[in-house]
């Protein structure tokens, strides 16, 4: 393996990417494989898969692999019209929660890897406008992306098996489906007595050894944790490891950019951050990569405000930080008579996908997906904290005994679901509140249109039907409430070709200016299903041959 290189931060490298998730890393392995020199700059710390544990305190309630909220306060509000405030202290997770680290979000994510279908990016044309959105379609097809798509499940490493409603696909997928567990049973069992196409769950993480990576050895910490077999297939273990071994790839990590500065022609000349030890320092590049998410790509964008850019770079249209999609979603928990030991294994391995496309006999646009898993309740702490079924003891014996008796026997339902794209919806800069470096802090703005919830509602409708046909015990819901937050930070910085409508041309290019690209799910047009990292992932892959291309023949 080539050693790391260390750039000098005053001579030009090719490329400076901002962020190593889940586009960031693929940008970074793609570019410096393809010849480049590249700096990836990243404001969390470098783990390792030895630095990963099972400590339920320190990664759920400490939030280890995150930002610190008291160094990086969000605030919230659900209308542009009222007053944003920081949720409380002990509300959960922030507004825009990600993960902080080399493999950005992609260390901590479940690895439910959905493809979306050809009516995802063309759906505005199929039902038309709907009032108060900008309901829109996609610059391009599920056709011109399929190749990409199948590069995720062959480089990143995806575990599956073909499903009825899949969409075309060129290959096969690279390793066969991990084993079924009690939920995926469950799912299967009563999705098939009710007439449902129950199907495997495709997952970024591995049933056997595939690129020189481990199969998962089903510990039960996927979610929110860290992977120390390198199965999971983050950025962290699939792709950084590649980049570095090109010997053009250096890591910078603890670096929290301030602000991209441009030359008098508005080329993006410098990107302005402030080290490891607290000290600004200015990375000259020929171009720049923007894959830092969905809240801080929208963020930074609006920072690096400038004579040639008053309203931030890339903004002449207004519509950075607009249009943020979360992705609605429902759960439904159940207990069962049997063992099913859902603590165990990764969280999904069945999915129902027979209510992906809008129905107009609903009444509403939107559809989904449904899985079956554990979710935190395969967590001892916050299965004694939230696991028990409503109106039961959560004191004394009888709590203890249910403890014991279903910490084994239970499993939920979850819809996941789309949003609609609406300008109302933002990231913001906070106009008081400042992080600890003194940037203003993320605002974020979000109500989901009543499509979303009435759609979230429906999923779980249809969940209660599938827990009740397999026989559950005992089930009940999460109320179906407008969103406040979430881990899907999409449509921000919009793709299109009207540069008067969307901030990124249809390859990533700023309409704005040439030599900046922004690549990650700021990108997304509309929502898909509730499950976005592999496209994310996918146009990452198709952006860095474009780019690739273009550098080569002298247009960047």
């Amino acid at each position: 393996m080539a050693g790391s290189p260390t750039y000098p931060t005053r001579e030009a490298v090719d490329f400076v990417v901002i962020g190593s998730g889940a586009a960031g890393g693929v940008m970074a392995r793609e570019l410096s494989v393809a010849g480049f020199n590249v700096v990836v700059l990243e404001q969390g710390p470098y783990r390792r898969a030895h630095d990963f544990t099972h400590d339920e305190i320190g990664v759920v309630f400490q939030g280890e692999l995150s930002l610190d909220p008291a160094e990086h306060p969000q605030t919230f509000r659900a209308r542009p019209e009222q007053n944003a405030e920081v949720p409380p202290q002990g509300a959960g997770l922030p507004p825009a929660w990600y993960a902080a680290g080399v493999g950005g979000s992609s260390v901590h994510f479940t690895g439910n890897y959905w493809r979306f279908r050809p009516v995802d990016f063309k759906e505005r044309s199929l039902l038309g406008e709907i009032e108060g959105t900008t309901f829109a379609d996609w610059p391009l097809t599920y056709e011109e992306l399929e190749p990409y798509y199948t590069r995720v499940d062959w480089e990143i490493g995806v575990s599956g098996a073909p499903g009825p409603f899949d969409p075309p696909r060129s290959r096969p997928y690279p390793v066969p489906p991990l084993p079924l567990k009690s939920s995926g049973a469950i799912l299967e069992r009563g999705a098939k007595a009710l007439g449902l196409h129950p199907q495997v769950a495709p997952m970024a993480i591995l049933s056997k050894p595939h690129n020189g990576r481990p199969a998962c050895i089903h510990c039960g910490f996927c979610l929110g944790f860290g992977c120390e077999m390198n199965a999971k297939s983050s950025t962290l273990a699939a792709m950084i490891p590649q980049a570095e071994a090109t010997g053009r790839c250096e890591i910078r990590t603890g670096c929290t950019v301030m602000r991209l500065e441009h030359d008098e022609r508005g080329r993006i000349r410098d990107v302005v951050y402030l080290d490891e030890n607290g000290v600004e320092q200015a990375q000259r590049t020929r171009a720049a990569v923007l894959s830092a998410n969905g809240a801080e790509s929208a963020r930074l964008l609006l920072l690096s405000q400038s004579a040639q850019h008053p309203d931030g770079m890339a903004n002449g249209s207004g519509m950075v930080g607009k249009n943020l999609m979360f992705n609605a979603h429902s759960a439904t928990h159940a207990w069962f008579e049997e063992p099913l030991n859902e603590f165990k294994s990764v969280q999904c391995t069945r999915i129902v996908h027979d209510f992906y496309e809008t129905d107009p006999k609903r009444g509403f646009y939107g559809g989904g997906g449904i899985d079956a898993r554990p979710l935190v309740n395969s967590w001892p702490i916050l299965f004694a904290m939230g696991g028990i079924a409503p109106g039961l003891p959560t004191w004394g014996a009888e709590y203890k005994r249910l403890l014991e008796r279903y910490f084994t026997r239970n499993m939920s339902v979850l819809g996941n679901c789309t949003s609609l794209a609406m300008e109302r919806n933002s990231i913001s800069l906070d106009p008081e509140l400042k992080d600890v470096f003194g940037r203003p802090a993320v605002r974020v703005t979000y109500e989901d249109h009543p499509d979303d919830l009435a759609t979230a509602r429906f999923m779980q409708d249809q969940s209660v039907a599938i827990l009740e046909a397999a026989g559950a015990q005992r089930l009940w819901r999460d109320e179906v409430r407008p969103s406040t937050g979430g881990p899907h930070l999409l449509g921000t910085c919009r793709m299109g070709d009207d540069p008067d409508r969307s901030v990124v041309d249809r390859y990533h290019r700023a309409h704005e200016v040439n030599n900046l690209f922004v690549v990650d799910g700021s990108n997304f047009v509309t929502s898909g299903r509730g499950q976005p990292t592999m496209t994310i992932q996918a146009l990452a892959f198709r952006a860095a041959e474009h780019m690739t291309k273009a550098a080569r023949a002298g247009e960047i």
